[in-house]
């Protein structure tokens, strides 16, 4: 029947008459389709009813009506006389009066009944009503904005039987709602907020829950201008309410006061243009079934009477919206909440994000979930598979795996009520009205029911969850009618053939899977425990169920439909037995009752003699009878906890996890005792934390100590309307809904409250056995940082400060120094000496940084000392950390050094100059020359693009961050202060023979070697022993020592003479054409220079060299990109430069064919082999070319010989005697070279037998040297570097005195360098009248 009310005080009563014949609308199906009409209840499920109302009965109350509320069998009218009317449904009214208000006793509480006061007002009225029936009583809201709650003290309804309890802080209540499962009222009040109380089970009284108001923090234009409360509607699953208010806006609440959504806010509120939008105002809503849908009616369209559509509102029309919405699955599935990954589920489709089942072999890959959160449209979400690879997916994937449900199935069996999915995350299964249906991600594909009436004969009533392969559910058969509890295999066809069935005496509320122990909750309020286990012996696997205990609960619940969820874990109170006897420590030893939101728990009676017992039967353990329940938390919604073991997370693993709305979550520690050796020592107890976290928690990830959930973001979509024809849709007024995942560390919460606690050492435990986490630092920087923000802000003293606390315990852990310097760059600087004065002095900071070798650390230390201390105390210690970033090589750090130093210097020590762009290397251990320093060509530079080199006039001219320090700034005492450490270091690494270390120093800094080697030449740029240079050259380069083949007697070496037509060809190839096209590219057209240089040598080593230089570059040629003459020189090719080799691209070619007609005998094959393998790694050999070019111009002739003997190229050799000989060299630098040579000579006769080849090809080089050290060299002779130039640093020009020009040709093989590099010396000792004249010579990069 159907009660209406009307604005004259009449209730009309309705009958609708059941035409089980009559249809107004029936599907139409093709032929051949397999939706027959022969399925059971075709009519009733897939046809539209024809309904009649007929009117049965009219009663006048004779007053106006101000609520009508259905009460059992009765129906409870409120008037504005303040009568109460009780009036049966047929529509009598029973014989009883009505019942006048005043005459009805109110007090705070049900004991103080006798002393209960009357209303005592003749105009005392109930304005809003809402009947309660697991309070059996009603919530009412009175015309002077009182609330309270009336309920019979006996089975009858009279005045004489009924009590009032007041609110006693609520006088502005406007409305209410009541949440039946929760046992909640929630009275809405003129201020704008909702109080929600619920009834002491003891006394009787109300007791304020909590409240649901808007913060000024999160919405500081409205929060205040709302105006009064206007309706509140409880989803059918009782897990949140909506409210609205006068002014509009709607707000979505979970039970205990999380707020979910709120329209007064963001994108709602505005616009994209950034215009205010105009609230939907609603004047009536109601939820849809499964709580899928909410149903609105715009209020700005209903016209009350009297009230005429004023001009504001005259483009509305009559609007009823419909929001859509999706849920997590725990809200019906409780089941889910042992699991990781949770799905949301909406009325036709389910979200996951566990990414790609065909990857996820990890059962800890876990997926965030949503709650309640309206989707306007599901377009947005794709059906994108992710890797499940673990916390990084869970983490860093924002899209959500959509999974479509059956058609099929939905059609007789929408919507949604259940769902759950497997431990690995790879099959889901879901629940509609009959039947059920399974999902694999692997197979992308849907398992239905075979037989349609099997499908059709089952209702599913507790829930659905899966155990291993089968599925696990209770069910009422229809056709039976009996309940049962099913258990169906995943692998096997969908039919009841397969499925084994229990049958079980009352109705099942609830179920869940705890290892192997099914656990249900049944209509009697007892609870039934099941072993389940799987039978492989038959033909087709199937599981097995016993029953195992049976537990009566009704004396505790007293009523079934309050029980939220049930859950079987491994928790208890005594941890100390599981020391003892740690095999115990995962049983089913507990069960949690989640009671209209307080969390009982049951636990195992161990204090009888059944401990003896369990030892010989081991099921007796099983049997252990259950203690009386104890209550652990009030105002939960959801309970996490884990069946897994983890022996290094024990704390996360064995606790319990509780989210209780509002007020954030709580967590139930186990706290151990730290010598495991000594479970007597300490009496191990449990300790329940709260933490407040900033999302709305769906997921607990155990070990990875996060906290996963889903908000509800929005995209505008306002402009694709036009601004005519906006006002015309309501849609307009709410933005397009998204899902985003959220995630929230929660570590750093429950370590400061066991430090609040004075539990320090359990803090310790607890953050050790998490350390591992990728995102530990972040955990102590987090925790530190919020202490420190509350007590270096807070207005009063704080007696006991935490921050000395924190500070300690951060100092066990090795990322302590990185901790506090994160810290306090994030904090404002008026906080910092409140830190410092608790984690210590942050010059001391510095320097354990220093000693702990961590540089990067102790900059960040810098800046802290920069703005705390003096500029000489900074500087001092920033020329620390500068000395051990040199010699540690960190060349970025070295930069930002010397910008630091010279900002102090300056007095610009506030604002240091910004990084240069220019200087970013690529790899610290190659020498980037060719990006920081300048070439000149001595050709015209209009054949090269301005973007190919970086045409300067000097060479050595640094392009990188320090060069305008070397050009402009040179006069300033900072600048020399920066200088004199980069010339200590250098120095050092030129006295350790160290190299690479100085080429990358050079390269990375910027450094102006050249200049430097010039004044240094005669000291710290002088050989002292060859031979141990040579062997340091060797390991730090990589290069090999050379070695001579076994068969020695038939070896190409005979008499230092190499006789081969190979190296003949290879010379015929290459020697004339090349040489002249150098010349005529150079501008020296001098074809007889080159025959004369060329017979200055002798074909043995013209012949060595030319072999030994194309053998290990012969394959190259094809695999490096080839220039002609004419090309422009590419900046790709900036490494083959240092090659020098003057083979261009016809030339390839005749190698290659000369090579191919040659016939090489064994000896000659194995002595090109052993030449490949004595070379080092190409990149040495640049490098190594690359400091002879260096050397070669600086003067520094020992070096080169040491360089040129470790590339076994005679060529360099006789350059520099050449070099030697026309210049006027100091008879040191002389002798030096001759005792060195010696020194390696009697060194290779010993312990270096590879090298004797090569040094007795170099003899007749080395006589001549003898010789000519006896002569007198004329003083005029050609330098190559003026040092009284070079020591006039101050002035750029000193530089340009002897600017380089390098003759550019195709790319080059170090196959030619010896040729190129002598006609250079030819070159230069033919033209040094001009050479001295102009101030340039020529030579070329080696």
């Amino acid at each position: 029947m159907i009660a209406v009310s009307t604005a004259n005080g009449y209730v009309l009563f309705f009958d609708i008459p059941s035409s089980r014949d009559k249809f107004l609308y029936e599907p139409m199906y093709p032929k051949g389709s397999p939706h027959t009409k022969g399925t059971p209840r075709y009519k009733e499920e897939q046809c539209a009813p024809s309904l009649n109302l007929e009117m049965k009965k009219v009663l006048d109350l004779q007053a106006s009506i101000t609520s009508l509320q259905s009460m059992l069998d009765d129906l409870l009218v409120a008037t504005a006389d303040g009568l109460l009317h009780l009036i049966h449904w047929d529509g009598m009214t029973n014989g009883r009066k009505a019942i006048n208000l005043s005459t009805v006793p109110f007090s705070v509480d049900l004991q103080s009944s006798r002393a209960g006061s009357f209303l005592g007002f003749e105009d005392i009225h109930i304005r809003d009503m809402e009947y309660c029936a697991t309070l059996d009583g009603f919530a009412a809201v009175f015309n002077d904005g009182r609330v309270g709650f009336i309920t019979p003290i006996s089975s009858r309804f009279t005045a004489e039987q009924l009590h009032g309890v007041w609110a006693q802080d609520v006088c502005d209540g406007t409305c209410v709602a009541v949440n039946n499962k929760y046992r909640l009222m929630a009275f809405g009040c003129a201020n704008g907020s909702v109080q929600v109380y619920t009834v002491d089970n003891a006394t009787g009284a109300m007791q304020l829950s909590h409240k649901l108001e808007l913060t000024p923090k999160q919405y500081p234009d409205i929060w205040n201008k709302t105006g009064p409360v206007k309706l509140m509607r409880w989803s059918p699953d009782n897990c949140v309410v909506m409210v609205t208010w006068e002014c509009g806006g709607l707000s979505l609440w979970s039970v205990f006061g999380a707020q979910l959504i709120c329209t007064l806010g963001g994108d709602f509120a505005y616009r994209s243009d950034g215009t205010k939008k105009e609230p939907l105002k609603i004047s009536s809503m109601s939820w849809g079934s499964e709580g899928y849908h909410l149903w609105v009616i715009d209020g700005n369209c209903s016209v009350n009477a009297g009230c005429d559509i004023d001009t504001k509102n005259e483009d509305h029309h009559l609007g009823i919206l419909q929001f859509q919405f999706i849920k997590s699955a725990l809200t019906a599935n409780t089941c889910m909440s042992n699991q990781e990954q949770v799905l949301l589920q909406g009325e036709d489709r389910l979200y996951l994000n566990c990414g790609d089942a065909t990857q996820a072999q990890n059962p800890r890959s876990a997926s965030a979930h949503c709650d309640h959160k309206p989707i306007r449209e599901r377009s947005p979400f794709l059906d994108g598979s992710i890797d499940s690879q673990g916390l990084s997916t869970l983490l860093g994937h924002r899209h959500w795996h959509v999974v479509q449900i059956h058609s099929t199935y939905l059609e007789s069996n929408w919507p949604i009520r259940f769902s759950a999915i497997d431990k690995l995350g790879q099959n889901v299964a879901v629940v509609g009205k009959f039947g059920f249906a399974h999902y694999s991600l692997l197979t992308k594909k849907w398992k239905l029911f075979g037989n349609i009436t099997q499908e059709q004969n089952m209702i599913v009533t507790g829930g659905i969850a899966w155990w291993n392969d089968f599925i696990v559910l209770a069910c009422y058969n229809l056709s039976d009618r009996q309940e049962e509890l099913r258990i169906y295999l995943r692998t096997s066809n969908l039919d009841n053939a397969f499925a084994h069935v229990t049958k079980v005496q009352a109705e099942t509320l609830l179920l869940s899977v705890f290892r192997d122990i099914v656990i249900l909750f049944r209509a009697d309020c007892s609870i039934c425990l099941y072993s389940i286990e799987r039978r492989p012996d038959c033909p087709n696997p199937t599981a097995s169920i016993q029953v195992l205990q049976e537990v009566s609960m009704s004396r505790y619940i007293p009523h079934p439909f309050l029980v939220v969820s049930v859950t079987l874990t491994s928790v208890r109170t005594e941890t100390g037995i599981s020391l003892k006897m740690p095999q115990q420590a995962c049983e089913a030893e507990s069960i949690m009752l989640n009671l209209a939101g307080q969390l009982i728990m049951v636990q195992r009676d161990r204090s009888g003699p059944q401990i003896q017992e369990k030892e010989s039967n081991p099921n007796q353990r099983k049997l252990l009878p259950f203690c009386a329940p104890v209550v652990l938390a009030q105002s939960v919604e959801n309970v996490w906890t884990t069946c897994r073991a983890n022996k290094q997370k024990r704390h996360l693993l064995e606790a319990l996890w509780l989210s209780c709305g509002g007020s954030g979550m709580k967590v139930w520690l186990p706290l151990f005792p730290r010598d495991h050796r000594k479970p007597h020592s300490f009496l191990s107890r449990r300790i329940m934390l709260p933490f407040h976290i900033n999302i709305y928690p769906l997921a607990v990830l155990f070990e990875d100590a996060l906290v996963l959930g889903a908000v509800n973001d929005t995209v505008l979509y306002d402009c694709l309307y036009a601004h005519s024809s906006a006002r015309q849709h309501l849609e307009v007024l709410f933005p397009f809904c998204i899902i985003e995942r959220t995630s929230q560390i929660y570590l750093h919460h429950i370590l400061r409250q066991l430090l609040v606690r004075n539990l320090g050492e359990q803090a310790l435990l607890l953050a050790h056995s998490c350390a591992a986490l990728p995102y530990f630092p972040h955990v102590l920087e987090l925790m530190l940082h919020e202490v420190l923000e509350e007590e270096a802000t807070s207005r009063e003293p704080i007696p006991d400060p935490l921050l000395p606390t924190v500070a300690k315990f951060i100092t066990e852990f090795p990322l302590f120094l990185q901790t506090v310097v994160h810290c306090a760059r994030k904090t404002e600087y008026a906080l910092w000496n409140y830190l410092f004065a608790a984690v210590g002095n942050p010059k001391d900071l510095f320097e354990e940084c220093l000693m702990a070798q961590d540089l990067d650390t102790a900059a960040s230390y810098l800046i802290i000392l920069q703005n705390m201390e003096v500029p000489a105390v900074s500087r001092q210690h920033a020329t620390l950390l500068f000395n051990t970033a040199l010699e540690q090589g960190k060349w970025d750090l070295c930069r930002h050094m010397i910008r630091f130093l010279k900002a102090i210097g300056s007095g610009e020590s506030e604002t240091p100059p910004p990084t240069p762009t220019t200087q970013e290397p690529s790899s610290s251990s190659g020498f980037e020359f060719f990006r920081h320093r300048s070439i000149s060509l001595s050709q015209s530079a209009e054949n090269l693009p301005a973007n190919k080199f970086n045409l300067q006039k000097t060479l050595s001219m640094p392009s990188g961050p320090s060069g305008k320090r070397w050009s402009k700034d040179s006069d300033c005492a900072e600048n020399m202060y920066i200088d004199m450490m980069l010339w200590r270091h250098a120095r050092r690494l030129l006295e350790e023979i160290r190299l690479k270390d100085l080429g990358c120093f050079a390269a990375q800094l910027g450094f102006e070697l050249i200049g430097w080697l010039c004044k240094e030449r005669a000291r710290a740029a002088r050989v002292e022993d060859f031979v141990i240079a040579l062997k340091k050259l060797h390991k730090d380069f990589l290069w090999p020592f050379p070695v001579i083949p076994a068969c020695s007697v038939n070896s190409p070496f005979k008499n230092g003479k190499y006789k081969t037509a190979v190296g003949e060809q290879l010379l015929k190839s290459q020697s004339a054409d090349n040489f002249l096209n150098v010349e005529m590219e150079t501008g020296v057209s001098s074809a007889a220079q080159s025959h004369n240089w060329l017979s200055t040598i002798n074909s043995s080593q013209r012949e060595m060299d030319t072999v030994s230089s194309h053998g290990p570059h012969m394959q190259d040629a094809f695999l490096s990109p080839l220039l002609n003459k004419g090309d422009e020189c590419s900046i790709g090719s900036a490494t083959d430069l240092t090659e020098t080799s003057s083979i261009v691209d016809g030339d390839w070619t005749m190698v290659d064919e000369n090579i191919s007609t040659l016939s090489l005998t064994q000896s000659e094959l194995e002595h090109i082999s052993l030449e490949l393998a004595s070379k080092g790694p190409h990149k040495s050999q640049v490098q190594l070319r690359y400091l002879l070019h260096i050397f070669m111009e600086a003067g520094c002739l020992d070096w080169c010989i040491i360089i040129g003997l470790i590339l076994r190229e005679s060529s360099i050799i006789n350059q520099v005697f050449v070099i030697m000989e026309s210049s006027d060299a100091d008879g040191e630098i002389w002798q030096n070279i001759k005792t060195g040579l010696h020194a390696v000579d009697r060194w290779a006769s010993t312990d270096c037998p590879g090298y004797k080849p090569f040094l007795n090809i170099i003899k007749p080089q080395l006589q001549k040297l003898r010789e000519v050290s006896e002569e007198q060299v004329q003083p005029e002779a050609f330098q190559p570097v003026n040092p009284c130039k070079v020591t006039e640093q101050a002035s750029p020009r000193g530089e340009e005195s002897r600017s380089l020009t390098c003759h550019s040709t195709s790319p080059q093989n170090d196959a030619g360098s010896s040729s190129l590099s002598c006609h250079e010396d030819d070159i230069s000792g033919a033209e040094e009248e001009d050479t001295l004249q102009e101030g340039s010579y020529d030579c070329t990069v080696s």
